[in-house]
């Protein structure tokens, strides 16, 4: 099978299965490697052309950004070697690739505590700014999710997520009975429509209230910080892994999720254990 018949239908069967914008993300290295190799036979590349084919098509680009084009690569060829019945090794696994392609190493979050997160909530001067803290704070929603809500996204203490990062339709995130009641009274009081979004103004602007708010008690804080404070502050109180995964972060993968969890003391380590055991 030629490659461009392999990417015809690998593209065939992404629109089948895909979303649109799992799709599109794809596109821009298909069609390199596409006018690359067209013509030529898909079982006939080898690991070294790919490597070449990607050290030139990436060159510049975050070590991210290079392991995504050639995982992509490297599903392109499992699905034709999958369905064709190809008995070849698939050449994206060579140890070559696989260590030139690396994931980077991933470094653990710092994460605020939650005497800093609370001052940082009882300290701001409206209620527009405390909802945007505890939405990310206290409900783990990501700063664009957030900015994004429109009222008629909220029912009771559920939050319709839109068009969210997994890809999915929709998503679902919930809301302590407190913060519900803030933001429906906060609704009424601007007297906003079903249409109309929650918290009209730029990421900018949401990330440097988040910023200087932080600054007003000596700390440094992001807005994906206060979503990480979340899920390890829900952690910490023996909200079991899963909930903190799929319920509060909302992700596919447990390993995701680890990355969030703030690193253990020994002195934490050693009041868990008292706490669980006794002293």
């Amino acid at each position: 099978m030629k490659v461009k018949d392999a990417i015809t239908l690998f593209r065939y069967q992404q629109k089948a299965n895909l979303k649109q914008r799992t799709i599109y993300s794809y596109n821009y290295i298909l069609k390199k490697f596409e006018t690359r190799f067209e013509e030529r036979s898909i079982d006939s590349i080898s690991a070294d052309e790919i490597y070449q084919f990607l050290e030139s098509f990436t060159e510049g680009f975050s070590k991210s950004t290079r392991r995504l084009r050639y995982a992509q690569i490297k599903t392109l060829f499992n699905f034709i070697i999958d369905r064709c019945n190809l008995n070849i090794k698939n050449p994206c696994s060579s140890p070559l690739l696989s260590k030139a392609f690396r994931l980077p190493a991933i470094k653990s979050r710092k994460t605020a505590d939650k005497e800093a997160v609370d001052e940082m909530i009882y300290n701001t001067n409206t209620m527009r700014d405390r909802l945007i803290l505890e939405l990310q704070a206290r409900c783990g929603l990501r700063i664009g999710e957030l900015l994004g809500l429109r009222v008629s996204d909220i029912s009771n203490r559920k939050i319709l997520i839109r068009e969210p990062k997994s890809g999915k339709d929709s998503e679902v995130a919930f809301m302590p009975e407190q913060i519900a009641k803030r933001v429906s009274e906060y609704i009424k009081e601007k007297g906003l429509n079903s249409d109309d979004r929650i918290f009209p103004i730029s990421y900018s602007t949401a990330r440097t209230l988040i910023m200087k708010s932080g600054e007003k008690i000596n700390i440094q804080i992001s807005p994906h910080d206060l979503r990480g404070h979340s899920a390890t502050y829900a952690s910490r109180n023996g909200v079991p892994l899963e909930i903190v995964s799929k319920i509060i972060l909302r992700h596919h993968d447990l390993k995701t999720t680890q990355i969030y969890l703030g690193k253990v003391s020994e002195s934490e380590a050693i009041r868990w254990m008292d706490t669980l055991h006794g002293k």
